[in-house]
């Protein structure tokens, strides 16, 4: 990174309107070498400037270098070897909510933890565990299907769903799947083509969770006749755990589905930059 001082930063900054195309580009890629660090002082000169076109100029910088530092993130989750699934969601979050910090929803999600815990008992059967858990969210604490904006971008930020309490099948199995990790559950997540559930697996018990419908118990022969009614071959893919990655994949995915729909045609650009970084 490339340090400058704050008078020269000053002078920079008020060069963003300058009426020759040559110098303002020099300035921006000179401002977005120094990279995220300088984002406060931009911020700062926001707050300060009266013109409108610098603020615009500022705007758009600010983006590239927090979009810049996100990827950066992404690209770092995926070579770890062990794929965080809540980091991977907040990264996610990051692009909408640049200011939101992993601590803080680390902290949401450990509450929710902490509900279900003091309910939970480990003598239980399978299926009772399950139906403590599907009692804290779905009940208690009225998590649900975000049927009546089923493709806002919101569903698919996790801080969003936490506070609305409402979200799509995957963002709900997320949570559900980052409860059940902690309380050591053979939960895991499963890629169904236009659904996103959860399967308890272990040697003792197999079944399915949908936790679009307030945790829902199933079988596989149900996931078969879902499959023949969608008129979609069986694969075994579809009855199988998936890895954070396709958890993280997915959520993209209808995140570009969401922007389309909204027409938001360079966040859908950038969403797919995003993709091509977890499918690499």
């Amino acid at each position: 990174m490339e340090k400058l001082s704050e008078n020269e930063l000053h002078a920079l900054v008020s060069l963003l309107d300058d009426s020759d195309r040559e110098v303002k580009s020099h300035v921006i890629d000179k401002l977005i070498s120094i990279g995220h660090p300088v984002i406060p002082f931009l911020e700062k000169k926001w707050e300060e400037s009266f013109n409108p076109a610098i603020q615009k100029e500022i705007e758009d910088l600010v983006h590239k270098l927090q979009f810049s530092q996100l990827k950066e993130r992404l690209i770092d989750w995926k070579s770890s070897p062990e794929q965080d699934l809540l980091t991977g969601l907040w990264i996610i979050n990051t692009y909408q909510y640049p200011d939101l910090e992993f601590e803080k929803l680390n902290a949401d999600m450990h509450q929710i933890y902490f509900e279900v815990w003091t309910a939970f008992k480990n003598d239980l059967l399978p299926y009772e565990q399950v139906r403590i858990i599907n009692g804290v969210l779905f009940n208690s604490l009225r998590f649900s299907a975000n049927t009546k904006n089923f493709h806002s971008p919101g569903n698919s930020m996790l801080s969003n769903v936490l506070e609305t309490k409402k979200g799509n099948p995957i963002s709900l199995c997320a949570i559900y799947l980052l409860v059940a990790k902690k309380l050591g559950l053979p939960i895991y997540g499963v890629n169904l083509p236009n659904l996103f559930v959860l399967t308890y697996k272990s040697s003792d018990a197999s079944f399915y969770i949908n936790a679009f419908n307030k945790g829902l118990i199933f079988s596989r022969k149900d996931i078969v006749n879902y499959l023949e009614h969608l008129k979609i071959e069986s694969r075994e893919v579809f009855f199988e755990p998936c890895s954070n990655q396709d958890i993280i994949t997915r959520t993209l995915r209808n995140l570009i589905v969401a922007f389309e729909k909204l027409g938001e045609i360079e966040k859908t650009g950038e969403i797919r930059e995003l993709l091509e970084i977890v499918e690499a």
